[in-house]
């Protein structure tokens, strides 16, 4: 009985002590190798410009608003570098297609806005610009005499010294001098006194200084009145020397 307990322990222990040297000899598996993440791509920029109005006349002004995302760079053609948004007030002369580029890792992007410029509506305002001959008759002046007289009066003196003037600073000018009358007297008697007006006046310019070659007289008697009453200040129309410019 002691014999067969005693074998059993030594069976035990020989177990336990292969068991142990088998433990020890057995090395443990390695970690399992993970592989590095590869590097998400770079995002691509984007872009958006919008002009407010798009159509304006010569002088007016533009707001140019725009936005990108993505980019390290924005510039505009005509405007130059901006930031990534913003707003900038602009005054295009011309119409013009304002072009935004939007640069980043990702690549690049663009956005235009158009502007139309409209030329100025051309204002047509009425000439104020004579002809010569509403520019002659604003300047040279008719001038009047008293009944049955060819006496140049003291007021017609100031006329005729002004009429003068205007002649002498335009030479290319000849004119005609008529002298009239009023209903009253013959028509022989009245072209002899119509006359007569009319060569004191071109005496008077002659002595102003303008050259007696540039005018001649006539005389148109009674027969071409201003007025057709038959009162003073009616007769006092046709008392007079009319100039006109002669071609």
């Amino acid at each position: 009985m002691k014999t067969q307990n005693y074998l059993l322990q030594t069976g035990i222990l020989l177990v336990a002590l292969v068991t142990v040297v088998g433990c020890k000899h057995k090395k443990p598996l390695p970690p399992a190798e993970t592989a590095p993440a590869a590097a998400a791509p770079a995002a691509e920029p984007t872009a958006e410009l919008t002009a407010t109005p798009t159509v304006i006349s010569a002088g007016d002004q533009v707001e140019l608003s725009w936005r990108t995302t993505n980019a390290t760079s924005v510039s505009i053609d005509g405007v130059g570098d901006v930031p990534s948004a913003g707003v900038k007030t602009v005054k295009p002369t011309e119409s013009t297609t304002y072009h935004l580029v939007a640069r980043g890792e990702g690549g690049s992007a663009d956005a235009t806005a158009r502007v139309t410029v409209n030329a100025p509506i051309a204002v047509q305002t009425p000439s104020t610009q004579m002809s010569p001959e509403e520019e002659f008759k604003a300047n040279v002046q008719d001038i009047f005499f008293d009944y049955d007289n060819y006496d140049i009066r003291t007021d017609a003196q100031s006329t005729l010294a002004k009429d003068a003037d205007y002649l002498v600073k335009h030479p290319e000018i000849k004119i005609v001098i008529g002298g009239y009358c009023d209903e009253r007297g013959s028509d022989e008697y009245n072209l002899v006194l119509g006359q007569n007006r009319a060569q004191a006046a071109k005496t008077a310019l002659v002595a102003a200084g303008v050259a007696a070659d540039r005018m001649r007289v006539i005389s148109y008697g009674k027969e071409k009145p201003f007025c057709t009453e038959s009162n003073e200040e009616c007769w006092q129309l046709n008392r007079r020397d009319g100039f006109a410019m002669d071609r």
